[in-house]
């Protein structure tokens, strides 16, 4: 009786296409030992379908608040961690990333984002809300890498110009933004001097100054959405008083009517417009669900269905030292 000889394919010899949809199913922790298997097998892991998005979303710093600048101190612990699972992923990706998610509550620093923009050329989008530990110098040679960027995510920071500024210079295809935090005349003024091509624009659960949203509206010609939901609308009166404003009147609403999106949210039985008066302005996000503040009622930057690819590890990571 003869042998027996198995006729089907070897792992090492099977399609790229189904190595990849079968590793699409992995986190890092176990993509990281299967890209060393074989050259096949890591250019499978490598695939720009499975690192198109870098979703940090769960991985945050072990940090205290403090009252001096940068305002929290973070564990170094959590910096060598960070800087471990970059290493991981910028290895394996071979570039491929084009968007990176990070929680508001991790504080990376400047040789963080170094290493990430240098490793990450084709990066289009980038949400981080926390850039207490990142310096001027940093972020704007970040910022000069990621030529080909479209959208950014980022928090009220004391001085945009500069940063609006490097935006405007290298990344010829900005078209969004958007702002956690407050937005003042100065933010307003940085947008309409230095990225006046921008066509959307969030502003959702910020502190915002009526007098730069008009300044928006007015100067900003090319800008065609415009998402002013939960904020907490205010203006300056007399001895320096801020009044809240309740309700947009006629002629703002006029003016925001000529957008082809706009979003505006006041209600005193939203959840979130809520939470905004109670935080008067400065969402603590710490206080509510996990992915709220991934949430935007412009599609193109909500993320809560992005693929959570990576958030399984994180979680694991954040307790391995």
């Amino acid at each position: 009786m003869g042998e027996n000889k198995f006729m089907g394919k070897r792992w090492e010899d099977m399609d790229t296409d189904v190595l990849m949809k079968i590793f699409k199913e992995l986190n890092l922790v176990e993509l990281s030992p299967v890209s060393q298997v074989c050259s096949l097998w890591r250019l499978a892991c490598s695939d720009p379908l499975i690192w198109g998005t870098l979703d940090f979303g769960l991985l945050k710093s072990n940090f205290i608040q403090t009252r001096a600048s940068p305002y929290i101190w973070v564990d170094d612990r959590s910096d060598r961690r960070l800087a471990r699972i970059l290493r991981v992923a910028m290895a394996i990706s071979c570039g491929n990333v084009n968007c990176m998610i990070f929680h508001y509550n991790l504080y990376m620093k400047d040789e963080h984002l170094h290493y990430i923009s240098e490793r990450s050329p084709h990066l289009k989008r980038l949400v981080m809300p926390a850039w207490n530990r990142i310096t001027k110098l940093g972020i704007c040679q970040a910022i000069q890498r990621w030529e080909e960027l479209e959208s950014l995510t980022m928090p009220t920071i004391g001085h945009p110009p500069y940063i609006m500024e490097e935006i405007g210079r290298s990344c010829k295809n900005f078209a969004e933004l958007k702002v956690m935090g407050s937005f003042d005349d100065l933010f307003a003024s940085a947008i309409v001097t230095h990225l006046p091509k921008v066509k959307v624009l969030s502003l959702r659960c910020s502190k915002v100054t009526m007098s730069a949203l008009l300044w928006l509206l007015d100067q900003m010609v090319n800008l065609e959405v415009l998402n002013i939901s939960h904020c907490l609308m205010f203006e300056i009166v007399t001895n320096g008083r801020r009044q809240v404003i309740h309700e947009l009147d006629d002629q703002t609403l006029e003016k925001a009517s000529r957008l082809r999106e706009f979003y505006y949210c006041q209600s005193r039985s939203c959840v979130a417009c809520q939470r905004m008066m109670v935080d008067e302005g400065i969402m603590r996000w710490y206080r509510y669900e996990d992915w709220f503040w991934r949430r935007d009622e412009v599609s193109s930057l909500d993320l809560q269905d992005y693929g959570k690819l990576f958030d399984a590890e994180c979680e694991v990571l954040t307790r391995v030292d």
